[in-house]
């Protein structure tokens, strides 16, 4: 059985968990939105999309 998540669910979810179990304020966590938003408008997005596209293969490879 293969489950699918998205990306920005999954990292929708960890940052929940760090807000409330590891003590980030929801200050912390906007900054790191808004670092997102100007990394996706950046030069570096093209290389950013491909590693994390990699990393999915990668584990999505993985065989059990």
């Amino acid at each position: 059985m293969a489950l699918s998540i998205s990306a920005v669910v999954l990292l929708a979810i960890i940052v929940f968990i760090l807000i409330k179990k590891s003590g980030l304020k929801a200050v912390h966590a906007l900054v790191c939105v808004l670092l997102g938003f100007y990394l996706a408008s950046s030069t570096v997005a093209p290389t950013i999309s491909e590693l994390t596209s990699n990393i999915a293969g990668m584990i999505g490879g993985i065989k059990f």
